[in-house]
């Protein structure tokens, strides 16, 4: 898989751009803060629906415009496809595929695969359970495009009993008694069910990629700290004594009826949690409480690893993504933003190497110097300047190369 041509649009800096590409590696490379990021970003947003660097869009829309697009043709085994989606202020995205119009945004998943590396990946291992939540999510929906609807209802039903729950606890301590309580109580039940069957769902789909996963990342972690503890991974779900450890092993192979049995253990757990929820007025059960266990021997790699473990734990869970992906019988796109200057000599070596297998390479870099050398690629150079439109990037020569860059002026 790689991406042949991309588009911008008043996409953060970028106020116009049009640029072929190449299979094999391309370097952006430009100082801090005049763009670079930002076409890496927007492909990633293509494959994801999200960002690496933020959690809400608006951000992306180039200061004074109301809205930003990107687009990307992707070739995959020969077949070629052209996806865009249009960020707009204040209003619902719009995605195409082939210029068609999509019922949602969320149908151009899947059509472009791919695995980002940042510095803002520390936080896997040193952050709060979101980011490790976010990375398995992100990775399930680009194996199972339709997991993103899953998660998108669960989310929806998340926010709903979360708004009866702190009502259901108002009432309460109004001391309504009969009609109101009943109801509230009565109207909790139904979003029980609902939130138990989006659930169940989206844990079952957790737990089988974890044990996909979990081979990879201990092969990663070994080549690139081969000094150091084994590494491994296991989920920590929010159900509890509710669910049979068995199904928390990364080792378990997942069954037919692992849906309807973890959906059983929510409806359990949510009737013990029941009073406590309704006092705090938040949910307690659901894959929105649980985490992704990093594990450095027999410790807990966030407050037990080291810087350099920690980078390493950070780069082995891309890796492993990366190496799952290309398991399934798919070559993502590698996309690695100003990493190399993170690194030591033997963690560069390591990325190199697994850099120089894929199919197609895009690497963000302040100097040529921060590159492997044994990466031969093609180079752009970034550079922006302030206009009365506000902070404008543009590709600007560096070397010879046959791609073409377009703009519109």
């Amino acid at each position: 898989m790689f991406v042949r041509r991309f588009s911008l649009r008043d996409f953060r800096s970028w106020d116009s751009l049009t640029l072929d590409l190449t299979p094999g590696t391309t370097v952006f490379l430009g100082s801090n803060g005049h763009g670079k990021t930002n076409v890496l970003e927007s492909l990633g947003y293509l494959s994801t629906l999200s960002s690496h660097r933020v959690s809400a869009d608006a951000p992306m829309i180039r200061s004074g415009s109301a809205s930003a697009f990107a687009g990307a043709t992707v070739v995959n085994n020969g077949r070629e496809l052209t996806i865009d989606v249009e960020l707009i202020e204040g209003k619902s995205n719009r995605a195409r595929i082939n210029q068609s119009p999509t019922r949602r945004p969320r149908e151009v998943l899947g059509i472009l695969q791919s695995v980002m590396f940042a510095p803002e990946d520390l936080s896997l291992v040193r952050g709060d359970p979101g980011d490790r939540r976010r990375y398995l999510d992100e990775l399930l929906t680009s194996r199972i495009p339709r997991m993103a609807a899953v998660r998108a209802d669960y989310d929806k039903v998340l926010r709903q009993r979360s708004a009866l729950l702190k009502t259901a606890g108002a009432a309460l301590r109004r001391g309504s008694r009969g009609g109101e309580s009943d109801n509230v109580l009565s109207t909790l039940e139904v979003w029980d069910g609902h939130l138990a069957a989006h659930g169940a769902q989206l844990l079952a789909g957790r737990l089988e990629l974890v044990h996909d996963l979990a081979p990879h990342l201990a092969e990663s972690y070994r080549s690139i700290a081969p000094e150091s503890r084994p590494a491994s991974i296991r989920y920590k779900s929010s159900l509890g004594a509710s669910l049979d450890p068995e199904f928390t092993d990364p080792a378990r192979i997942s069954g037919i009826d692992d849906v309807a049995y973890l959906e059983e253990r929510f409806h359990l757990e949510l009737a013990q949690m029941r009073s406590k929820e309704i006092d705090r007025g938040v949910c307690l059960v659901g894959p929105h409480r649980d985490d992704l266990e990093l594990i450095l021997g027999d410790s807990p790699a966030k407050g037990f690893a080291s810087h350099g473990e920690s980078w390493s734990f950070a780069l082995s869970l891309r890796l492993a993504g990366f190496a799952l992906l290309r398991a399934d019988g798919s070559d993502p796109v590698l996309m690695l933003d100003d990493v190399f200057a993170e690194l030591d000599r033997r963690r560069r070596r390591a990325l190199a190497t697994v850099a120089a297998t894929a199919e197609q390479v895009l690497i963000t870099a302040a100097v040529p110097e921060d590159v492997p050398d044994e990466l031969e690629a093609a180079k752009f150079g970034v550079e922006a300047s302030d206009t009365g439109d506000g902070r404008i990037s543009r590709i600007v020569p560096v070397g010879s190369t046959d791609q073409e860059v377009e703009f519109d002026d």
